[in-house]
């Protein structure tokens, strides 16, 4: 009965969507205030509708409702219950249910959140969501319901959840990542209303701002915890391998990076105003993309779905319908678009365009080593692999010349400035930041490493250029008459947001330099009372052991290490083998450190009970995520700005 509930909630749901795809519109058209207001009654009935279908879901997996297709595939009685909830998404009908209730939410949010708009800008924003609603409600409900009964053939047991996905980080990793994937699609149904409208402005950007900024900060935190999570998980000691459905995200995180930037000049200074919409466009497209890959079924990857090819079909066409509309529409009505202002080319609009086209550039790189393989495999012109090298070549310079374009930035003027007063500002931050490269790799690391000494250089550049950008600010408030703390407190939230997510790239830059040039590691055969001598450690194998888990045996390794001849910690990878399906998975025990971490992982049994043993040191990794965690911070706090919550309304400007 319940999974009959959740199926009809999700019939209900397609219909809502269907009237808030309509209804609001068609106000806007006739005019009709009375129908452009059921915009936010009928948003808040889908999400409603969709959340009873996710509830009924959750509840079939907790009381192992093997009668259920989807539950008796990715569950059974011995899974442990937290992990029951990472199944409700770890397949393709269940995550694509989180994707639709997730749009759902977005959509909520924005009518309960914009009491202060217009109300035919309201009308269309939410129609856009209510016609994206429609398209993926539908293909949930006729390719991938996840409410599909076995009935009367109910197995007794269920399979299993793939092991990969029995941890702790997928159970929050999926929905901070659609929450992030997912929520562009606020500023793509801004981009879209505002176009529909030809109204675009300074007003249409301080709307589009927050929800931009809160859907990057999601993205940018599933991206960090999907690149913990194969850290540990895989049993590899990597943190990015470049694989295409880790770049399917990567694509919508940079654009939307320039889009963040690209809104902040829009707003302030009337600028970029076609530019600020194609971003828009790009990264919620780029969000399709990303979805497409995954269910079509074109990739083999650690994330991809095994899904049918035709299921595929109707995602590719709905990424057709929304990209090809959208462009259309942009091809229409762009032309007609103004700037408010002007800008010499020595000024911050010049550089956070470069930015913005730097960040672009790196996207179209990610897409063609993404892509180009799999348009060549599909015209029969054979296979190839695009791999690390291509995207680490690509990828380094143009991320160094982002860091430089970031120091001037943020320190050249609106409008306009003088190269004299930049190179002042400029030169200290830049001596310090080359001397910092050198002397810090030299001393610390005993050595002159080219990356190291570039990576050290920009990630102070970055620091000190952010630092004096806070002190010129402060020092202008104190000039006006302010005490030196009351001119920090006088600062925008905004601001400090933007200054934490900048500090946050320098420090996960410090960490991607040092944990790829630096990391150690050693693959040997260990059996009982054999010793290695590593990174400052000594490592003592005392065998394994077998333990017994909540679904799963595993061989467990005991390995004592020393520090300084001193007792230090003993470490317990394990290589676990689950019932259900005999998969066998390796589990890497770590230690964990804020400046190292000490990694060791089991291989395969040997002889005379040996076994390969896979050790690394991995200096500064926890800086990449620390950064990313910042940059996270940054995005959600800048969307608390009290100035976007004001309901001040700014003229509206024809395009």
């Amino acid at each position: 009965m319940i999974p009959e509930i959740g199926q009809y909630a999700l019939v209900l749901a397609l219909t809502l969507s269907v009237f808030l795809a309509v209804v609001p519109l068609y106000g806007v058209f006739v005019g009709n205030s009375l129908w452009m207001n059921y915009a936010r009654p009928l948003a808040k009935g889908l999400f409603l509708f969709l959340l009873i279908s996710m509830a009924c879901l959750v509840y079939s997996f907790l009381t192992d409702d093997f009668s259920v297709a989807y539950v008796a595939n990715n569950s059974n009685s011995k899974l442990p219950i937290y992990y029951k909830f990472s199944a409700v998404w770890g397949g393709h009908e269940g995550s694509l249910l989180l994707w639709i209730l997730i749009l759902a939410g977005w959509t909520y949010a924005v009518a309960v959140k914009s009491k202060g708009l217009p109300l035919d800008i309201v009308a269309r924003v939410l129609s856009v969501m209510g016609m994206i609603s429609v398209g993926f409600t539908l293909f949930t409900l006729v390719t991938s319901s996840p409410f599909e009964r076995l009935l009367p053939n109910t197995p007794l047991e269920g399979g299993d959840l793939n092991p990969l996905l029995q941890d702790i980080g997928l159970i929050i990793h999926p929905p901070m990542l659609y929450m992030g994937y997912v929520g562009f699609s606020v500023a793509f149904a801004f981009a879209i209303a505002a176009l529909m409208s030809g109204r675009l402005d300074a007003a249409w950007a301080r709307w589009s701002r927050p929800w931009t900024n809160v859907a990057w900060a999601f993205l940018t935190l599933g991206i960090a915890l999907g690149s913990w999570w194969a850290y540990y998980e895989l049993g590899w000691g990597g943190w990015w391998f470049w694989d295409p459905v880790e770049n399917a995200s990567f694509m919508p995180w940079l654009v939307g990076t320039a889009l963040v930037h690209s809104l902040a000049v829009t707003e302030k200074r009337g600028v970029f105003k076609s530019w600020t919409v194609l971003l828009a466009i790009f990264a919620f497209s780029l969000s399709l993309l990303g979805t497409f890959l995954v269910r079509s079924g074109v990739l083999t990857s650690v994330h991809a779905f095994a899904t049918d090819p035709e299921r595929g079909y109707f995602v590719l066409a709905l990424l057709a319908i929304t990209i090809g509309g959208s462009f259309l529409l942009y091809a229409i009505k762009a032309a007609h678009v103004k700037s408010e202002s002007s800008f010499e080319w020595l000024s911050r609009e010049t550089f956070l365009l470069l930015n913005n086209v730097v960040l672009v550039v790196i996207c179209l790189m990610v897409l063609l080593g993404t892509l180009y393989p799999l348009v060549m495999d599909a015209l029969g012109l054979g296979k190839i692999s695009v791999g690390p090298p291509y995207f680490n070549a690509m990828f380094v310079p143009l991320t160094s010349i982002l860091a430089v374009l970031l120091g001037i930035g943020s320190l050249a003027r609106w409008k306009k400035t003088e190269s004299r007063y930049l190179v002042q500002q400029l030169w200290l931050p830049a001596v310090i930041a080359v001397i910092s490269g050198f002397a810090i790799t030299y001393w610390v690391y005993a050595g002159l490493d080219a990356t190291t000494i570039v990576g050290i250089t920009l990630a102070v550049w970055v620091l000190l250029s952010v630092l004096r950008d806070v002190l010129n600010k402060v020092m202008t408030k104190i000039r006006a008459g302010s005490a030196p703390f009351s001119g920090l407190t006088r600062l925008s939230r905004s601001y400090y947001a933007m200054t934490l997510a900048h500090l946050g790239l320098a420090v996960s830059i410090v960490g991607v330099c040092l944990v790829s040039v630096y990391s150690e590691e050693r693959d040997l055969r260990m059996a009982p009372g054999d010793t290695l001598e590593f990174a400052d450690y000594t490592f003592i194998f005392e065998g394994s052991r077998k333990v017994q888990g909540p679904n799963f045996i595993a061989d467990q390794g005991v390995l004592r290490v020393l520090k300084s001849g001193e007792p230090y910690i003993t470490m317990h990878p394990e290589k676990r083998v689950y019932q259900a399906r005999g998969n066998m998975m390796t589990e890497a025990d770590i230690d964990a450190g804020l400046f190292r971490d000490l990694y060791v992982a089991l291989g395969e049994p040997l002889t005379d009970g040996a076994w390969a043993v896979r050790i690394q040191h991995k200096p500064f990794v926890r800086w990449i995520w620390l950064g990313a965690l910042m940059m996270t911070a940054g995005g959600l706090l800048s969307a608390t700005d009290p100035r976007y919550r004001k309901q001040l309304m700014r003229k509206l400007v024809p395009a």
